[in-house]
């Protein structure tokens, strides 16, 4: 009865960015994206980095991946905005538990026939990579920069040891950025769109909430409480998506039938 989201079958590319709280935040948005590489890996889906900025402790500021594999648009989408942790952390000496967030965008991958980029408003820059990455990664040029002219939209990229992959990667990002802010023009010129949706793609929208003390995570769209926060980060999800896309289901035919 409900008409299918075409972007349902596609890839994603995946953006966490460490919010409030400095050191935990990032430790945290590290912790979040080893929970989407668990369900990637249960679901026989292929995970593959595009750009990490390290905190330095083992946290990540930021951290671009994609995942390919069939569906995963139809299952992620509604992962993304504000994801928040409350928990003491390990540099706490009082045992005081803190409040910090981290935020995700989920992008359906984007094709030449969904979107066509002008490569005359894309400007390249190549940098020496830094971080960890192995032998041949600091030594050679092969880190790229995209500044997309119109948006000021800027994606660096260094993953990869050829300058030509990196390239391919940033330009991956862009188009599907690009792509999003289009779907997003288009959701807005649809009243019946904003009413039904279950909270995708505003990244301001708190969305989450993982409690280390009480062991439960929360789902505050859908009152959803689960008490096994082990497992949700371990790569368990299919309990919360599950619901998230039966919610929506729901609200998308109550809206039909009004």
């Amino acid at each position: 009865m409900l008409p299918k989201d075409p972007n349902d079958e596609k890839n994603v590319i995946v953006e966490i960015r460490a919010g409030a709280g400095g050191d935990e935040a990032a430790l945290f948005a590290a912790e979040i994206y080893r929970m989407y590489v668990r369900y990637a890996e249960r679901n026989r889906w292929h995970v593959d980095t595009m750009n990490v900025n390290e905190n330095g402790i083992g946290g990540f500021k930021e951290v671009v991946f994609m995942i390919n594999g069939q569906g995963a648009y139809s299952k992620l989408k509604y992962e993304s905005g504000v994801h928040r942790v409350q928990r003491v952390p390990e540099t706490e000496s009082g045992g005081r538990i803190h409040t910090s967030t981290i935020t995700v965008a989920i992008l359906p991958e984007a094709e030449e026939v969904d979107f066509h980029l002008d490569m005359n408003e894309c400007k390249f820059d190549v940098f020496r990579a830094s971080g960890n990455g192995g032998q041949c990664v600091n030594t050679t040029d092969s880190a790229v920069r995209l500044t997309h002219i119109p948006t000021g939209i800027v994606i660096s990229c260094q993953d990869e040891k050829s300058q030509l992959k990196n390239k391919d990667k940033a330009l991956k990002v862009l188009r599907a950025r690009l792509y999003e802010m289009e779907l997003e023009k288009r959701h807005d010129a649809e009243a019946e769109a904003r009413k039904s949706q279950v909270g995708t793609g505003d990244r301001s929208e708190k969305i989450r909430t993982y409690n280390f003390p009480q062991g439960r995570v929360t789902d505050h769209r859908i009152k959803l409480t689960l008490h096994r926060l082990d497992s949700v980060m371990d790569g368990d999800l299919y309990e919360v998506i599950d619901s998230l896309i039966a919610a929506d289901q729901a609200a998308k035919l109550s809206t039909m039938n009004e």
